[in-house]
């Protein structure tokens, strides 16, 4: 049987779905916290990667005008939900809902201002892989986003890796050594200590090497 939990990795059937509905509201209050981090100009292309049930795309949709704000999951579950969460601003061309690979990301190079990840660096498997990435698809001066509730300085977090199959919690030292070997800049942390929330924001230099 699958563990219920495991569908915070990859949602799938009905589990998936109301995973995916618990993870919307439950992670509410981080996500507002790191969203006070966010810079958001009127006319911006935001992708939300690992956009789970597409809660964070809405918010962000309110923040700004024009642009397009683009939700990419690898759970077709997720994607759907995060495209019936946004269905006004998917019919309307604001918002896009697509099923991928953090890894391997299917957009052009220099495409958005800013990338974000509420919640889902855990379950990545190569972290500093799906960097390198997130630093490609941005344009010089992008900024790049990590949003989490578990930031590795409580111990007790930890059982939740032993729970579901592929999660690792991050210090805040350890993504900063992953943005550095990746390629970004401007390095900034934020924490609530009292909460264990992380909230890392890295900048694309606006000149790469060579």
């Amino acid at each position: 049987m699958r563990n219920f939990f495991e569908h915070t990795r990859n949602p799938q059937g009905l589990g998936g779905k109301i995973m995916v509905s618990m993870m919307n509201r439950g992670h509410a209050s981080v996500a507002r916290w790191g969203m006070q981090h966010l810079e958001l100009k009127d006319g911006s292309l935001v992708l939300d990667a690992g956009c789970g049930g597409g809660a964070n795309m809405a918010a962000m949709r309110k923040r700004f005008s024009g642009g397009l704000v683009i939700g990419l999951d690898h759970s077709p579950v997720s994607a759907d939900k995060a495209e019936k969460v946004n269905r006004r601003a998917v019919a309307s061309g604001l918002c896009r809902v697509m099923v991928g690979d953090v890894a391997s990301l299917p957009f052009p190079d220099s495409t958005f201002d800013l990338v974000t990840a509420f919640e889902t660096v855990y379950f990545w498997p190569d972290p500093e892989q799906s960097f390198r990435q997130m630093l490609r698809v941005l344009k010089p001066g992008g900024c790049f986003l990590i949003c989490n509730e578990a930031d590795g300085s409580d111990p007790a977090q930890e059982k939740w890796c032993a729970i579901i199959k592929g999660m690792k919690i991050y210090t805040a030292g350890q993504l900063e050594h992953f943005l550095q070997s990746a390629g970004f800049c401007q390095i900034r942390t934020d924490r609530v200590s009292r909460r264990n929330w992380l909230c890392v924001t890295a900048k694309k230099p606006w000149q790469t090497p060579g």
